[in-house]
């Protein structure tokens, strides 16, 4: 693996030049590869451009493709990968790779990155292959203007996460796209680094550590993706200029899990979300300008986390439903912006009918100060003592320091008519918790329209 102090300076867009093709094995640390499958001669007869189709069959060890042609299963060929845990190394400009499934064995070393695909060339497709029991699925380095859809990967089943690679690497890549994948039981779905323009687009990625682990990486598009079942959906560090949009984050539970984290991450635009059942919605720290609209944020125990070290940074018609706590907010001050957003756990009333209740909406109290502050508040978070501070809190203003408010919180749900609905499996299991809620956004909805017509 490339050290960190060398990725923090990778090498921006690089320019358009055709690289030469990597001699076989040169990009992951191999010379050869020791078992050569029966697909290698097909390869090696075929002409530049040309098309080699795969009969339906099984066929063992690893292949290189060092020239540009498709490769086309029919009828679901099987390559199981060499004893190195790779099946194939693409190391030609301008390959198509179609219809493949692959069994990795569970085998490589993880140092070597081995790999169900692995790709260092231009221009690779990779389509429709099914890929299984490899270290790391799909693995493109330095893979410039490649694309990945409709593939289907899963991990080594039993491997804790530490011990195996993601489901599509991303490294010093320019101009890729993902689209349509089905990932899970991977260390992380999308790993992504020093990679730009970039799309990642209609994927599923779930039951692993991070649906998408992403750094150094700037101006890339996500878009209609799933990340649930995970320590975190999304934690996105040291990177600028991110459109992230649709994307449903759900199920991200644990002692230090969250939704969509950004560290670090500037000028980052989220908008029709649906960010819920994490343990905590958004994170932010050391962030600065980034815009959050739209979005719904639902039955998080904190739906914010907010630490000081962030700045510039507006929240703006969203949804906040069913969350144990709006803000936690790590120091003693922010100059974020909360306008226009509702909030479920909000009673002021909208007296004049404008949509808008008639006082600011207080996120920030003494005891969420101190939740955010004195981990060992979250063990009184439910009990009397939470319930205490906020009354002594209301009754004498003066003891809290930190105040956080929305000028002008809605009255009524938005209707966000592009936020994606649940996945069927969210909402069997969450039925009962989602109709709780709808039940006190009903509830709440009739009372301040009763108190509107008094």
């Amino acid at each position: 693996m490339v050290p960190l102090a060398v990725l923090a300076l990778a090498v921006a867009i690089g320019d358009q030049v055709d690289m030469p093709a990597l001699a076989s094995g040169a990009a992951d640390g191999r010379t050869a590869i020791h078992e050569v499958s029966s697909l290698q001669a097909l390869i090696d007869a075929a002409a530049p451009g040309g098309t080699v189709d795969v009969a339906p069959g099984t066929y063992i060890g690893g292949i290189i493709i060092d020239k540009p042609i498709r490769l086309i299963g029919h009828a679901r060929p099987l390559i199981v990968a060499a004893d190195d845990g790779t099946a194939i190394r693409i190391r030609a400009n301008d390959v198509t790779l179609e219809g493949i499934d692959i069994d990795g064995r569970g085998s490589g070393d993880l140092g070597h990155d081995p790999s169900g695909i692995h790709v260092a060339a231009r221009r690779a497709t990779i389509r429709d292959c099914r890929i299984a029991n490899t270290l790391f699925g799909i693995y493109l380095r330095e893979a410039d203007a490649a694309t990945v859809e409709r593939c289907t990967i899963r991990g080594i089943r039993g491997k804790d996460a530490g011990e195996k690679g993601s489901g599509i690497h991303v490294w010093n890549t320019n101009g890729f796209v993902l689209a349509g994948n089905d990932l899970a039981d991977v260390r992380d779905g999308f790993y992504i680094q020093s990679s730009f323009n970039g799309r990642v687009l209609g994927n599923t990625a779930r039951d692993l550590r991070y649906g998408i682990h992403y750094m150094f990486s700037d101006d890339n598009t996500f878009e209609d993706n799933l990340f649930e079942n995970g320590a975190a959906g999304a934690a996105l560090m040291y990177s600028k200029r991110i459109a992230f949009r649709r994307n449903r984050i759900l199920h991200n539970r644990g002692f230090a899990s969250v939704g969509l984290l950004f560290k670090a991450c500037d000028d980052v635009v989220a908008e029709d979300n649906l960010i819920g059942d994490n343990a905590r919605g958004i994170f932010l720290e050391g962030s600065y300008r980034n815009v959050f609209r739209r979005n719904i944020v639902a039955e998080s125990d904190a739906a914010i986390v907010l630490y000081d070290s962030s700045g510039g940074n507006r929240l703006e018609g969203n949804s906040f439903v069913s969350n144990l706590t709006p803000l936690s907010l790590v120091g003693r001050r922010t100059d974020t912006v909360f306008h226009g957003n509702y909030w479920s756990d909000n009673d002021e009333p909208d007296l004049d009918g404008d949509g808008r209740s008639d006082r600011p909406y207080r996120l920030s109290s003494v005891f969420d100060h101190l939740r955010s502050n004195l981990t060992a508040a979250d063990l009184f978070t439910q009990g009397l003592t939470a319930a205490a501070v906020g009354m002594a809190e209301r009754a004498f203003p003066v003891l809290d320091p930190i105040p956080v408010v929305d000028e002008a919180p809605l009255a009524h749900p938005p209707t966000l008519d592009d936020v994606p609905h649940p996945t069927p499996r969210a909402r069997e299991f969450n039925m009962r918790g989602i109709g709780v809620a709808l039940l006190m956004i009903v509830i709440a909805v009739g009372q301040m329209g009763h108190a509107g017509r008094q």
